[in-house]
């Protein structure tokens, strides 16, 4: 059996488990049912209550946002640039693509030269040079991400007190741009922007949030949609609003603090295996050059690595808590 083989085998292994995880994980007829239920009581329901929450849900669901969040929705282009926007570092899809090419070129080029395996230089090599990238656009969102949740619910505070003394909604919008700084600051000022060119504020707030792609600023664009629809004191919801973002920061901060030893127990013991195989291979590349050319040491490698797949993405899930 050649190296090819088994590639190919252990791809087929991989796509039969994505299958079946995908199958375990689909919506089942009784989630469904459920579903339909609650439609038809909304529907046909003399309740308040549920004519309310019928509103709520359908107000929602108009105003989903009509750009794609995932990469292969539709356009794989605009899905990056889309994503490499929310990092606030105004890198282009060029640049990414061109620094991509050069880490694989690179890594490639210096794998050739100390193991003189192609294949092994052009794997790695394309490995690094995507995923890299990509977890390095990953880490700049997720702090970018932190950064404006963190000052928020102050920026909305500072909104309830220009309403509540009497200033209008544009008018409070554009305080918030100037006085709070960092990421929020330059969000609302992109919205006071878009608003002053003729755009409406709801058009302006919806593409803020389609590019910050946050549930917290999903759910202020909500409470200003509803309230202009519907009426009533604007500063009390908002207000509301700024408690539940704080309690819902202290929750995720309460389950990373729990979760922390976890994390940190999946990441030794995922990276451990390959920091030591690569340290043994650069100092003695015959002590560990059998598993690129022995058939069952290749067999052995690959089964290993994807059974620590396996349970590398069954701890990320037990310690990854959705609020």
């Amino acid at each position: 059996m050649d190296i090819i083989q088994l590639l190919l085998l252990a791809g087929g292994l991989l796509g039969l488990m994505i299958l079946g995880y995908a199958l375990s994980t689909g919506k089942s007829p009784a989630t469904e049912g459920q579903r339909r239920l609650k439609a038809v009581r909304y529907r046909h329901s003399e309740s308040t209550t549920d004519k309310v929450e019928s509103q709520l849900k359908k107000a929602i669901a108009s105003r989903k946002p009509k750009q794609f969040k995932v990469a292969g929705s539709g356009s794989r282009i605009e899905a990056l640039a889309i994503r490499l926007n929310r990092t606030g570092r105004g890198w282009t899809v060029s640049q990414y693509l061109y620094a991509s090419l050069g880490l694989s070129v690179v890594i490639g080029a210096l794998l050739f030269l100390k193991t003189g395996a192609p294949l092994l230089a052009v794997g790695v090599g394309l490995f690094i040079g995507a995923g890299l990238p990509h977890l390095a656009v990953g880490h700049f969102i997720k702090r970018r991400t932190a950064n404006f949740n963190a000052k928020f619910p102050d920026a909305i505070e500072l909104l309830v007190r220009g309403l509540r003394s009497g200033l209008p909604v544009t008018e409070t919008l554009s305080v918030v741009g100037q006085e709070v700084p960092g990421a929020v600051g330059f969000e609302f000022r992109s919205v006071v922007e878009r608003i002053k060119i003729g755009r409406t504020m709801e058009e302006s707030l919806q593409e803020t949030a389609d590019k910050l792609g946050t549930p917290e600023f999903q759910f202020f664009v909500i409470t200003l949609a509803i309230q202009r629809e519907t009426g009533g004191n604007l500063a009390e919801t908002l207000s509301n609003l700024a408690d539940v973002l704080r309690k819902r920061s202290q929750m995720k901060l309460k389950i990373k603090a729990m979760s922390s030893e976890s994390k940190a127990s999946a990441y030794i013991v995922g990276a451990l295996p390959f920091v030591v195989f690569g340290l043994v291979y650069w100092m003695n590349p015959e002590y560990l050059g059998g598993f690129f050319e022995d058939d069952r040491l290749i067999i052995a490698g690959l089964f290993g690595f994807l059974w620590m797949s396996i349970g590398a993405f069954i701890m990320a899930k037990m310690v990854n808590f959705e609020i």
